[in-house]
């Protein structure tokens, strides 16, 4: 049977009376806490969470307010399940928070595991962060026309193998399970290919040289024994049914190929392999390693009291940042945040995502990728010709001569432009000109995404433009503070919908804790705090006067009675 209690739901007398002091009171309201229990709690995706329950039959649940709160604290405070359950139990500060009377309470490790694996279900985590960051923007009012995008990399919870180690973990792994199913089949294989996968794991090939021949052969060696067995088991169930057999084989074909029987180790695999048999999901970075990366936008408005994280996307690190830009600008036009700049670094600022952004409104600043072919700085681009947009046909040169003709081609792209030799030929600007000679004259070849990458590359040189970008530095110290109090460089979890879920809830807590440090943020709180007191002080009110009648002679309803004695607590304020 679910059990809610709606953390807007006024009492008749505040439990927290009795244990808190005037400071302390304070004390959890100028805290996370107070930003917690009067503004995010409400927030909580309850309704999701009790579609899993009866409404009416059986044993009362834990209240879903306060375990749905529980879970998101969990993961931006980094707990473990046993800090969890300590917090839920004792902590008082936990419990006004959760909108729970202060005394302690019982709860299991398998009560909040099932309310976790729910959160995966429903993808409860993403709804949160969404929740959670429109309500803080719309509260502060905070402007979100400047924003920066930048990715950071995650180590999810498991060991990191180099291939031949990761190909032997594979083999070990699934040689275990056969000695648990099926003992006889294991006694059944060579001696040697036994002995050389029953050391512990970091004890395996210890015995191995350190030279660069000894790791080529036992790599080899490794190979070859996956091949011999993936081969020897395909045809007996269940053992070729099994997570550990499914696992051996994918890292077998991503790591080696089969010529006429014959097992080559592969020299490259790319980046969307495997690196853990006991991750399957997580891929590798080519500069920061095996794991998982958030990609982070973040208001950079400097008039904004606080900075708060605006889009998050949860991918693997194999994806590329230049990929990103389009989904991040999907998921801020969705909340209401898109804003009129976004600051980038040069991987997400290609000419293409330029165009992307420029069609809902949005200028994407940020360094154009390449080092433009090491032009010099007297010479002349494309950018100095007056060009129509429109037709990408050249009107006049940077010396004011007109060209013979310009033509553009709408299949490929480009405009050939053809240049009087008149003109040309006795140029002051010959030398430092883009125009060549050619069998048919003086010719210049452009194509949109040249004029555009030009005109971006004079503008990157001005001090304007830095004075503007200096701005997405700042996203850097965001991704360390993100990692230092959250937990988010390293997680306690492994697999994509666990990892996932615990992005989106640090990044969203990460939101809160910066908010209640916030003036504006604060005066909200007490606001509210102050109008359930109030709402307590009129329910009271309510039932010792009930039967005061208007005018008319009817009953006054509690709102309208409510609505009295604010007016009458204004005034008194006021005077």
């Amino acid at each position: 049977m679910r059990r809610i209690v709606n953390p807007l739901q006024t009492r008749l007398f505040d439990p927290f009376d009795a244990v808190l002091t005037e400071k302390t009171r304070q004390r959890l309201l100028d805290d996370w806490p107070g930003v917690f229990r009067h503004v995010i709690l409400e927030l909580m995706p309850v309704n999701t969470l009790g579609e899993h329950y009866n409404p009416d039959l059986g044993r009362p649940t834990k209240e879903l307010y306060s375990m749905a709160g529980l879970i998101f604290m969990m993961e931006f405070f980094n707990w473990t399940k046993a800090e969890a359950l300590n917090a839920y139990s004792f902590r008082m500060d936990v419990h006004y928070a959760l909108n729970m009377e202060p005394v302690t309470h019982d709860i299991s490790v398998r009560t909040l595991e099932r309310y976790i694996v729910w959160f995966e279900q429903d993808d409860l985590a993403k709804k949160i962060f969404h929740d959670v960051t429109t309500t803080l923007a719309q509260l502060l009012e905070l402007k979100v026309d400047k924003q920066r995008l930048d990715s950071t990399h995650i180590f999810s919870d498991m060991a990191s193998f180099g291939r031949t180690r990761l190909m032997g973990v594979a083999i070990k792994r699934f040689l275990t399970q056969v000695i648990r199913h099926d003992p006889s089949a294991y006694e059944a294989l060579p001696d040697v290919l036994r002995q050389r996968y029953s050391p512990s794991v970091h004890q395996m090939f210890g015995d191995t040289g350190k030279d660069k021949q000894s790791h080529r052969l036992l790599r080899q060696q490794v190979a070859e024994d996956m091949h011999f067995l993936i081969g020897h088991f395909a045809d007996m169930a269940p053992l070729n049914n099994g997570t550990c057999f499914k696992a051996m084989k994918r890292i077998f074909y991503e790591q080696c190929e089969v010529h006429e029987d014959k097992v080559t180790v592969k020299d490259k695999v790319g980046s969307r392999v495997m690196q853990n048999p006991s991750e399957p999901d997580a891929t590798y970075d080519g500069h920061k390693g095996p794991g998982y990366q958030a990609q982070i936008s973040e208001t950079c408005n400097p008039d904004n009291e606080v900075q708060l994280a605006t889009a998050v996307i949860a991918q693997t690190a194999a994806e590329q940042d230049c990929e990103a830009v389009e989904p991040v600008l999907d998921i801020l036009e969705q909340s209401n945040l898109l804003p009129e700049e976004l600051l980038v670094d040069t991987s997400y600022a290609s000419d293409e995502n330029v165009q992307k952004a420029e069609s809902r409104g949005v200028e994407l600043v940020g360094p154009v990728p390449g080092n433009g072919g090491s032009v010099p700085d007297e010479a002349l681009t494309i950018d100095d010709f007056n060009i129509d947009e429109s037709t990408e046909q050249v009107i006049c040169c940077p010396a004011g001569h007109e060209p013979v003709s310009s033509q553009h081609d709408a299949q490929s792209g480009k405009t050939r432009t053809v240049m009087p030799e008149t003109a040309c030929g006795s140029c002051e600007y010959f030398d430092q000109c883009p125009v060549a000679k050619k069998r048919a004259g003086y010719q210049l070849d452009h194509t949109a995404k040249q004029r555009r990458t030009a005109a971006r590359r004079r503008e990157e040189s001005t001090a304007a433009f830095q004075d503007r970008y200096r701005l997405r530095g700042g996203i850097e110290g965001t991704n360390s503070d993100l990692k230092r109090r959250t937990g988010l460089g390293q997680l306690r979890v492994r697999g994509a919908p666990r990892v996932y879920l615990s992005i989106y809830l640090k990044v969203a807590g990460w939101n809160v804790l910066r908010s209640s440090v916030c003036a504006k943020m604060r005066e909200i709180v007490y606001q509210r705090a102050n109008v359930a007191v109030l709402r307590a002080y009129c329910l009271s009110f309510f039932h010792m006067f009930g039967r005061k009648t208007s005018s008319d002679g009817s009953l006054l309803s509690f709102e309208v009675l409510c609505g009295d004695l604010t007016r009458l607590f204004r005034i008194h304020a006021a005077a």
